[in-house]
């Protein structure tokens, strides 16, 4: 047997060619691993914006029979499912994946193969998911799956059973990820980089990585424990067997919450980024912007019942709870004000990335003042489950994480591709998206303290809630062609010239190479003596009378050593990927899967360290 495995695995020597869709499929380059991640999010941000769009149409009018209550449910769950999972999260493992080598001075990440891997299990736990619509099983419980709406008396189809294995799927690609940039920041940092030298994002990266890999494990238990509910007889959330439906809420909330923080985190980052770089002076209270992001990383963990209010918790854990929530205010509100100290006296620059990042900061705020009135447990019995959370939670998630990622893109854009997005085009694109979520989303907040409940999918005329709701699907329109004017902006750049290496007079390393980067990302491995070390070495050269005007030389890529492309991570993500279809149909399906895996596992073990030709 061991001979036989041998002969399987063995064998098979590493990919020689980069070129070509073969070459996308065994890339181990970290930046070339950001760009499928970001487009994956992208096309699945445009799924979950059609899905808005029905949610939308239903409710624009009172009465209205566009869809029935059954597919309004699937729109809304899917929705939600997809933006915070398929999304959001991708998005930020994008910039994670394309900035942290290049921002630590680092030739790639601690682990080349396990990060492809996770992006593959991604992609597929994604597809995995959305095989419900081919089957019209589509999960109906919402994102968060509240028992016993996710038992069967409640949800007959495999709905469910979807939603809990494709998360379970992409959790594994999660906690994988997760681990990679731990060990790449901790351990690959250029010399004189120390922790106190990283840039904002290395360490907002750095929490919400560490955030991963700790709440990942918890969801994982709760959702192991509702598909045993749902196939093979346990009764962890029946009360009528002895279960307690409340246990779910308690599993998905302690990891709902930090999840909130995984989506945050990292837009801050990139705006702790984007503000110097257009102000033209280092970021204000560099530590306290650190420090405070580490407490919300450790504060994140102690706020989780405030989703549990009207539960029945009773008045002690009520109030601890409150107190807890409106502390955590405070490391955001510190982070604030430290923006507003950096654009102080500051040479303000307006490009779109700047516009996004100042957008984010305002809607961030108004996001977070509506949160902390949820802290107030009195108030929060009467927003629970209205409209007034769906608009907070857009105005955080949507107005936040996104915003922060559009302004990530625009800045980093010529970094990736050489190309500069339109700025014209870019500041429209940033208009249409910011009076669209303001018009979508602020209506919400009167409604909701109208008294309009989540998740229901018509309404009578009788209400008065009709006319914000036409507010808000024109809100809706005015998004959607903000989304086709960066979709048509990033399609232009293909016929546009080639930008320096340092279009921004940026501040961080990754600007000191050429764009897009070489293979290597650094020919020497530089040395850093500061914060801001690309701003250091472009004022040491200009004091002594020259001026940094080309990026560090290149060399021949072939007298550096990189990893080889590999065939094992999406293997085995195939194989993985099995696993979890087979529990949705046939349990032998499932057990191939697992062959699979083992074999791609003992493969990845003995795959040459190097692909055979000269040239890898």
């Amino acid at each position: 047997m061991k001979q036989a495995m041998a002969a399987i695995t063995g064998v098979i020597a590493r990919p020689t060619s980069y070129e070509g869709v073969w070459g996308w499929m065994t890339t181990v380059d970290h930046k070339r691993i950001a760009v499928l991640y970001g487009v994956t999010a992208f096309i699945l941000l445009l799924i979950a914006g059609i899905e808005a769009g029905v949610i939308r149409m239903q409710l624009v009018s009172a009465d209205n029979d566009l869809i029935g209550a059954g597919r309004f449910n699937q729109m809304f769950t899917m929705h939600a499912t997809t933006m915070v999972f398929m999304v959001i999260m991708p998005l930020s493992v994008s910039f994670f994946n394309f900035v942290i080598p290049l921002a630590i001075g680092a030739r790639d990440v601690a682990f080349p193969r396990l990060n492809a891997l996770s992006y593959w299990i991604f992609l597929f736990g994604a597809i995995l998911m959305h095989m419900s619509f081919v089957v019209d099983q589509v999960p109906d419980a919402g994102w968060f799956s509240y028992a016993n709406l996710t038992e069967h008396p409640f949800s007959i189809n495999r709905g469910l059973d979807y939603w809990a294995i494709g998360l379970l799927v992409m959790g594994a690609a999660s906690v994988a990820g997760g681990l990679n940039f731990v060990v790449t920041i901790i351990n690959m940092r250029a010399p004189g980089m120390s922790m106190m030298r990283m840039p904002v994002f290395v360490w907002m990266t750095l929490i919400t990585s560490i955030l991963l890999v700790l709440a990942f494990p918890v969801i994982t238990v709760g959702l192991i424990e509702l598909t045993m509910d749902r196939n093979f007889g346990t009764h962890f959330f029946i009360p009528a067997e002895g279960g307690d439906p409340v246990l779910w809420q308690h599993l998905f909330w302690v990891f709902g919450h930090p999840e909130v923080y995984i989506l945050i985190l990292p837009a801050m980052g990139i705006v702790s980024e984007v503000l110097p770089t257009f102000s033209r002076k280092p970021l204000f209270g560099y530590p306290f912007i650190i420090f405070s992001g580490i407490v919300i990383g450790i504060m994140g963990w102690a706020v989780w019942s405030h989703h549990m209010f009207t539960v029945g918790l009773g008045p002690v854990a009520n109030s601890v709870f409150t107190i807890t929530t409106m502390l955590i205010a405070v490391p955001t509100g510190i982070k604030i004000f430290n923006w507003i100290g950096t654009l102080w006296k500051g040479s303000i620059e307006f490009t779109t990335s700047m516009m996004f990042a100042l957008g984010f900061v305002a809607l961030f705020i108004v996001g977070g003042l509506s949160g902390v009135s949820h802290a107030v447990s009195p108030s929060d019995f009467q927003q629970q489950d209205t409209y007034y959370i769906v608009a907070h939670i857009h105005y955080v998630l949507f107005g936040g994480s996104i915003f922060g990622a559009f302004a990530g893109i625009y800045y980093w854009y010529p970094k990736i591709t050489g190309k500069m997005l339109s700025e014209s085009l870019g500041k429209l694109n940033f208009w249409f998206l910011f009076i669209g979520m303001n018009l979508t989303f602020f209506p919400m907040h009167f409604v909701g303290l109208n008294g309009m409940p989540r998740r229901i999918y018509t309404y009578s005329a009788e209400f008065g809630w009709e006319n914000m709701n036409q507010l808000a699907s024109l809100g809706y329109i005015v998004l959607f062609i903000g989304f086709v004017l960066f979709l048509i902006n990033i399609w232009q750049t293909r016929s546009s010239r080639f930008v320096s290496h340092d279009p921004w007079d940026a501040p961080g390393l990754e600007w000191s190479i050429a764009s897009p980067p070489p293979p290597y990302n650094f020919a020497e491995i530089p040395q850093v003596e500061g914060l801001d070390q690309y701003w250091i070495m472009k004022d040491r050269a200009e004091a002594s009378g020259t001026r940094i005007t080309e990026p560090e030389p290149l060399v021949d890529p072939k007298s550096i050593h990189m990893p080889s492309p590999s065939y094992w991570p999406i293997f085995i993500a195939a194989g993985v990927a099995l696993i979890g279809g087979g529990l949705l149909s046939h349990y032998a399906l499932s057990f191939v899967g697992g062959i699979i895996s083992v074999i791609g596992v003992i493969g990845w073990g003995n795959e040459p360290p190097a692909a055979p030709s000269n040239d890898h």
